[in-house]
């Protein structure tokens, strides 16, 4: 139960004149017992918040960055109709700063014996499961003095999804592949290492390509064609230890190997290899195995939606015989984690020789534009002494870079808008090279 502001303003307007002219409990009591039994009218005359039905319906989930409708049906089933005012209460991060208030509040009329449908519009800021709170109903009576309150609890959960910023990246990518795979008119026709089939020579082929005995065995000039291996086996490696939670411009580092992660996932489901996701730190966060081409990117974008940097120290044997144990036979496993000193120093280089026996490894890191900037300050003494440090981070990223290499590892490191297709670049060239 609760008094709305027409009823504090109807009894402050009335006892303003009894207490210029009259000021006596009397003059009170006359003004204050009507409305008093007005309120108490107001309040039997108003629909009970308790009876009513609240179902929910619509999205379910959404790429962050969008937009997720979901509906609210309300059903009164007594003889009064319903005016209220309702409150769909979601967590903070359901929508963007400041429009919160705006977007959760809806006036409703409902008839007696009928429903209506609100909508409320979600526009997550975070990844991850959004679930709602409590519907808060104020139903008021005719006169609108007075209300009853009351709360339902109706379950409702959006998952919030990886925006996948790189996919514009996806068709310059495909159309690389198929020139690779020999579909498309280009001079440089079915790079590979594995044959294809024979056909006749077109000026422009590669003369180390003809195939002299298929050629005495027919009146035409016959060249070898050659595409890239099919059906290779692609792990990818989130490491979602501490390094990941750095902040790289609005988002964790996680956030950026995520979306090259995904980038990569959809170019390699098209060339016909299967992509596998491991996410680690010290223990499994996330597994995804077995997906057909079509469903491997659906699969792999719900499991990292829930994903969230840890602050812990990964564990490198951990991750490393997790990876073995998920990848049996030959593969590309995509490590994407940190090129700082320490990590890579201290956990991952004792253990990389397990995997490099193995497996071709591909590591991507997520560099600070930041730091790039910083090398070119000048100016003033701080400024020189901020380019210092960062020309000093840089050389120890380059020197962590060089030592993998020497362990037969293609570093991938760059910022987080050219991470994702530089990583995806990195897998045509192995792809052409036949080193998968």
């Amino acid at each position: 139960m609760a008094l709305t502001g027409r009823a504090a303003l109807l009894a402050a307007l009335g006892s303003l004149p009894v207490g210029l002219w009259d000021p006596s409990w009397t003059g009170i009591l006359a003004v204050n017992a009507p409305l008093a039994l007005a309120c108490a009218c107001d309040f039997a005359l108003a629909a009970p918040v308790r009876r009513l039905g609240l179902t929910r319906s619509g999205d379910t989930s959404v790429r962050l960055g969008e937009t997720a409708d979901v509906t609210l049906t309300v059903t009164n089933p007594s003889q009064r109709p319903l005016r209220a005012h309702l409150r769909d209460a979601w967590p903070p991060s359901s929508w963007q700063p400041g429009t919160e208030v705006a977007a959760s509040r809806h006036r409703v009329t409902v008839p007696a014996g009928e429903r209506r449908r609100v909508t409320t519009r979600l526009r997550p800021t975070r990844r991850g499961d959004r679930q709602a709170d409590r519907v808060t109903i104020r139903s008021s009576g005719p006169l609108g003095l007075f209300s009853r309150q009351g709360s339902h609890q109706v379950p409702w959960t959006v998952r919030v999804l990886p925006p996948f910023t790189s996919r514009k990246h996806l068709p310059s990518k495909l159309a690389r592949l198929r020139e690779l795979d020999g579909r498309t008119s280009v001079l440089t026709r079915g790079e590979g290492t594995e044959f294809d089939s024979l056909r006749e020579y077109v000026p422009g082929d590669d003369t180390r390509s003809i195939d002299w005995r298929a050629t005495a065995r027919q009146s035409a000039v016959a060249v070898r064609t050659w595409r890239p291996e099919r059906d290779r086996h692609i792990l990818l490696v989130l490491d979602t230890g501490r390094t990941s939670a750095g902040r790289v411009g609005d988002a964790p580092r996680l956030d950026a190997s995520m979306d090259a992660a995904l980038l990569l996932a959809a170019l390699a489901s098209r060339a016909g290899d299967r992509v596998d996701l491991l996410a680690y730190d010290r223990r499994v966060r996330a597994l995804v195995q077995g997906r057909t081409a079509g469903d491997v990117l659906p699969s792999l974008v719900n499991a990292m939606a829930t994903l969230e940097p840890e602050l812990i120290e990964t564990d490198a044997r951990g991750l490393t015989a997790m990876a073995l144990r998920t990848a049996p036979r030959h593969s590309l496993i995509v490590l994407l984690t940190t090129l700082d000193a320490a990590p890579i120093e201290e956990g991952l280089l004792p253990v990389l020789s397990q995997l490099t026996q193995r497996h071709t490894v591909l590591l991507a890191s997520v560099a600070d534009p930041h730091i790039a900037r910083m090398t070119t300050a000048r100016g003033n003494p701080d400024a020189v002494y901020e380019a210092a440090a960062a020309a000093q981070s840089q050389t120890e990223r380059h020197r962590t870079a060089e030592q993998l290499r020497r362990h037969g590892v293609t570093v991938v490191d760059a910022t987080p808008e050219e991470l994702a297709p530089a990583l995806a670049d990195a897998y045509l060239a192995l792809k052409t090279s036949g080193r998968l």
